[in-house]
């Protein structure tokens, strides 16, 4: 087995661990431990929300969860000879849960708490527990649906240097500024703000300290450091579900050494995480194998990372697709081309079918976010309704869900 650089105890909070991580990206949070290429090594982390969700029926700590703490991030990792301008090359050598934490979660955040893609729809808090059994899954929640999953880290990403950090922070601002939407008619209400802003709030900034504990320096960075919520130019939160074993990962370097970080593993997501919380959200370890090219960023045009899925992969063949069309659900308004609308109602159309074979809506809402579900931007030219669609894979019911 290799060895592991980063371990977790799981009755602890990320801050309080005998070596922290962090919960923000700046280029000043201290690397915890050096590695050269060629290294393997094992990384364990925390579920992305410092363990604040439990292994129960009642979504109460879903509708209460405290989001400045996310996403909690192992690391960071400082490779040896690693300079910008280089490209860092991880290759996903194995992912799996750690032992006596075969479980995960899925969750609809309550529309005063974050939302999601379909909060209009389902502004209320639910949850839905997995039992993680070896490459499969199933609830107790969503009775009748069992399948494999494609595990992979969520968020995975190298530091920002301090340009490319006042960048962010620049641009994200200047959205914020633009304020939120006034709403409209009742049943459209405020959408949450554009952009989650630094915030030291719950900060945690590994041995500069957390909100708890602080360092001489963290005020300064914790003022300045960037949230881990979007993905950005270093990578991070990019939640691509079949970036599991096997894969590799190009990554732009920005910082001396590079700094990488990962967290938020999922045992499961469908494509686009539509519920927020929408995978199956897990502790767990990593590992890892680092390489370097150096001057690649040039080279090879790099703006962002560029990923390469392995073969691990569900063999799922039958599928029910469901389309969607740039055409507002309620209004019926005509949108532009607008692949958020289209996908929007793709879900929609899956969800309100799944009802007629037993499932409530947020059941079919949580099962769309975590299962291995395909979203395909399917047309995006043929004016003026943008086409997605999502693709069902039938197997995993326990019964027939085709039309009859």
């Amino acid at each position: 087995m290799p060895e592991t650089l980063f371990k977790i105890d799981l009755t602890k909070p990320m801050h309080e661990q005998e070596v922290p991580g962090h919960n923000r990206w700046h280029p000043d949070i201290p690397a915890v431990v050096s590695v050269n290429t060629g290294d393997i090594f094992r990384i364990e982390c925390k579920d992305w929300t410092d363990g604040q969700i439990g292994n129960n029926d009642d979504p109460s700590d879903i509708r209460d969860v405290e989001l400045q703490v996310v996403h909690v991030l192992s690391g960071p990792i400082h490779v040896n000879g690693a300079e910008p301008g280089d490209i860092l090359v991880v290759d996903l050598l194995d992912i799996g849960a750690l032992p006596g934490d075969e479980w995960g979660f899925t969750g609809i955040f309550d529309r005063n708490n974050g939302g999601g893609f379909l909060t209009d729809h389902f502004p209320a808090a639910a949850k839905a527990c997995w039992d993680l059994e070896g490459i499969f899954t199933k609830t107790r929640h969503i009775p009748g649906v069992r399948f494999a999953g494609i595990t992979h880290p969520g968020l995975i990403g190298c530091a920002p240097s301090q340009d490319l950090l006042n960048t962010w922070n620049q641009r994200e601002q200047k959205l914020v500024d633009q304020g939120e939407s006034e709403g409209g008619p009742p049943w459209k209400p405020k959408i949450p703000p554009y952009a989650a802003l630094p915030n030291p709030n719950y900060a945690v900034l590994g041995k500069l300290g957390s909100y708890a504990d602080k360092g001489p320096e963290f005020d300064r960075v914790a003022s300045e450091a960037a949230r881990t919520v979007p993905p950005r130019e270093h990578g991070g939160n990019c939640d691509i579900k079949n970036l599991s074993k096997g894969s590799r990962i190009y990554f732009p370097v920005y910082v001396e050494g590079a700094k990488l970080s990962m967290g938020d593993i999922h045992f499961s997501q469908g494509d686009g995480e539509i519920s927020f919380c929408g995978a199956i959200e897990m502790s767990g370890y990593i590992d890892l194998h680092v390489d370097i090219i150096k001057g690649g960023m040039e080279k090879y045009s790099m703006v962002n990372p560029i990923f390469k899925p392995g073969p691990v992969e569900p063999h799922y063949s039958e599928y029910l697709i469901f389309e969607g069309i740039s055409v507002d659900e309620f209004t019926g308004e005509q949108y532009y081309l607008d692949a958020h609308v289209a996908y929007r109602r793709a879900c929609l159309n899956a969800i309100n079918y799944l009802k007629h074979f037993g499932f409530t809506g947020e059941q079919a809402y949580l099962l769309l976010s975590c299962a291995p579900v395909e979203g395909r931007i399917s047309g995006i030219v043929d004016v003026p309704n943008a086409c997605c669609t999502l693709a069902l894979p039938t197997a995993i019911f326990d019964q027939d869900i085709l039309p009859t």
